[in-house]
């Protein structure tokens, strides 16, 4: 394991996500864009001048996936927040208030490893081969990974797009056409996808049973922020439109993140309904004491 190569790396994530001082929300939207762009651009840099990786092509073209991918997610969430302010008030209520600042410096460190995880494919094929374990050759995992990641790069774009498009002709109602007709939430499908590949591509180059734990650790956690993200944004549609009957048909029979899977729902307001109730009546009996 080239640990001077994982330490410069994670150094790179943690200034990226630093922005979440600021705000705390931004750890994990703002500074996850920000961290992933900043960890590409010194792993390509890093490859490029120094003898503690190694490059090709494919590898190389990754990286500069990753700052593109970065900067486009970083910038569009930040704008989105900037320009509108119930979006941001929505982000403000589900965080709560600010924590103090050693809360922050405990998730800045986590969100520091999970953003050196997640493209860990590309970093341990690079680490590998600059330290001659595997060959540098391009590979077909590595080319089956980055056209996942490009897909899946496009897949976002165009469902934000249309989202954005949608909403500013009819701000009440969810997205429901384009890529919303296959799945509710195209856009956090993508970013499973893109993920997906970027561990694709490391297969073939992963070496012992720590780098393959390290890279499907990275995969699982971001698939499950993932559903839980889907969670929570169906969590706050359904508050604010049930009994729509434009709504209601479309949650009936749209898949909420995986096409052809009879996913419907992440949320279920009688479980939560049930816990509000048991947390009042702990507050209650707590008061009444």
């Amino acid at each position: 394991m080239n640990w001077a190569l994982i330490g410069i790396l994670f150094v790179a994530a943690l200034i990226g996500c630093v922005v979440g001082f600021k705000e705390f929300v931004w750890f994990m939207s703002v500074g996850y864009g920000l961290a992933i762009a900043a960890v590409g651009l010194v792993l390509g840099i890093v490859s490029l001048t120094t003898d503690l990786a190694a490059w090709n092509v494919i590898t190389l073209i990754q990286c500069v996936v990753f700052v593109a991918y970065g900067f486009r997610l970083g910038g569009f969430l930040l704008i989105r927040e900037i320009k509108n302010a119930a979006y941001k008030k929505t982000l403000q209520e589900a965080a709560g208030k600010e924590p103090p600042v050693f809360v922050k410096a405990i998730m800045w460190l986590m969100m520091g490893v999970l953003y050196l995880l997640q493209p860990s494919g590309v970093i341990f094929r690079m680490m590998n081969a600059g330290s001659g374990e595997i060959s540098n050759d391009i590979s077909v995992m590595s080319i089956i990974g980055l056209v996942i990641m490009i897909g899946a790069v496009v897949l976002e774009s165009v469902a934000d797009k249309q989202k954005s498009a949608q909403k500013a002709a009819d701000p009440k109602m969810v997205a429901t056409e384009g890529l919303f007709k296959i799945v509710r939430c195209p856009n956090y499908l993508g970013e499973i996808l893109f993920w997906i590949g970027t561990f694709v591509s490391g297969i073939g180059a992963y070496q012992g049973v720590a780098q393959w734990l390290l890279a499907l650790a990275g995969l699982i956690m971001i698939i499950y922020i993932m559903f839980h993200g889907a969670m929570r944004l169906e969590r706050r549609q359904y508050k604010r439109l049930a009994g729509d009957p434009r709504y209601e048909e479309y949650v009936a029979k749209t898949p909420i993140i995986i096409p052809l899977v009879p996913l419907y729902h992440l949320y279920d307001p009688k479980k939560d309904a049930a816990k509000q109730a048991q947390k009042e009546a702990k507050k209650a009996k707590k008061n009444g004491k």
